[in-house]
């Protein structure tokens, strides 16, 4: 087995769209697996390639999910187009699907179709609110579990104290690596069987964004709402040019912190003299510290925090942070040319793999419906059958 490619030889089907499924499964495929990425040939495919800016047939949030993928548009409201999805089905070791709860039951592509035809099968079902109880059908995105949590009531505004929703796909990213734990450890264990058995693994964004939310959900929780604060003053502070986040967690950071800023004077004022103290006139601490820090640059702040050990970093834009010198040396970013958008672009490293390469199948965004002729081709359809599919309309594409 190949560090760099665990899952070699797996077969996925991937039904899911938007973030949260695409997203795992994108994941399988950067781990080898040949991960078949099933869109309707309709309205633009998998509705993430139409969210936000669309660059021809691709999104930010397409170019992301579908990484490492072969795309099929095919139209399963048609009986032919079932049969397509049930050739594609034989010999699958996975199955991912994120429809509505009860949608793929209708299909016929249930987890005990399925399984009934490859027993050995991974059957991985994500939704918003899960597959049972009195909010399963409702339609749910990110925002929306976000709001239903509690995460946004946490992110008020310290200006406007109005709760905001936080601003990237959260619980969408952090359900998809759950569901690629889920997979990958199931593979693991089937791996190691005489008898391949499969499995229903079922995971809700609500699931995910709990199991994100959890370390502050507890103290919450314990707390009654009230989630007791630092004694230190934390959070972002305006700057003579610009923004920093300045972090600290131990008492014995306050000391450092006051000769750093130059206002030692502040060492033996009785309001902050003490952790107690600070706790108690936190908001008057913050008062007195807002104009000091905004009369110094951001560089001059964070270079002496820096030698005081206290955490600190510049509040970047995204354009910012990837032309930081950290993220050049770190290697951490690669820039890859995708189809339809006219730069390149930027995109993280998998943790453990090789650096994505343009022109290479893990570093390729496919459109929609791309591999759908070779898919067939592989999947026992003659050349005229499958011109016949596409003067039917029942699969579009390459």
């Amino acid at each position: 087995m190949d560090y760099n490619a665990a899952f070699a030889g797996m077969k996925v089907i991937d039904l899911s769209g938007g973030v949260a499924g695409p997203s795992c499964a994108m994941m399988l495929a950067q781990h080898g697996a040949d991960v078949i990425k099933v869109e309707t040939p309709h309205n633009g495919g998998d509705w993430s390639r139409i969210l936000g800016r669309t660059y021809q047939e691709h999104s930010a949030f397409s170019l992301y999910g579908t990484l490492g993928k072969r795309s099929v548009a095919l139209d399963l409201k048609t009986p032919e187009g079932k049969e397509i999805l049930w050739r594609l089905v034989r010999g699958a070791d996975v199955f991912i699907e994120g429809f509505r709860p009860g949608t793929i039951q209708r299909y016929g592509f249930g987890y005990d179709a399925v399984s009934a035809k490859e027993p050995g099968i991974i059957y991985y079902s994500i939704s918003g609110f899960g597959q049972t109880g009195p909010l399963a059908a409702r339609p749910a995105m990110d925002p929306v579990l976000q709001a239903f949590i509690g995460i946004v009531t946490e992110n008020k505004g310290e200006h406007d104290q109005h709760p905001h929703r936080i601003a990237i796909s959260l619980i969408d990213m952090f359900s998809g690596l759950l569901g690629f734990q889920a997979i990958a450890t199931s593979l693991y264990v089937r791996r190691e069987q005489k008898v391949k058995q499969g499995r229903f693994i079922e995971l809700s964004l609500m699931h995910g964004g709990a199991m994100l939310s959890s370390i502050r959900m507890i103290a919450n929780y314990l707390e009654r709402g009230t989630t007791q604060r630092t004694s230190m003053p934390n959070g972002v502070f305006n700057t003579a040019d610009g923004q920093i986040n300045i972090t600290m967690v131990r008492p014995t950071d306050w000391r450092p912190f006051c000769e750093a800023i130059e206002q030692a004077q502040l060492l033996d004022d009785p309001r902050f003299s003490t952790h107690p103290a600070r706790a108690t006139n936190l908001d008057e601490l913050y008062v007195v510290l807002r104009p000091i820090l905004a009369a110094r640059t951001t560089g001059w702040l964070s270079e002496r925090l820096t030698a005081k050990g206290i955490m600190n970093g510049r509040v970047n834009s995204y354009q910012e942070f990837l032309m930081e010198e950290q993220v050049a040396a770190t290697g951490i970013m690669s820039w890859l040319a995708q189809p339809g958008v006219p730069e390149l672009v930027p995109m993280p490293n998998i943790p453990g793999l090789p650096a994505l390469e343009s022109g290479t199948k893990r570093a390729h965004a496919p459109i929609l419906g791309e591999h759908t002729r070779d898919v067939l081709a592989e999947h026992g359809y003659s050349t005229g059958e499958i011109e016949t599919l596409f003067d039917k309309k029942v699969v579009a594409g390459g």
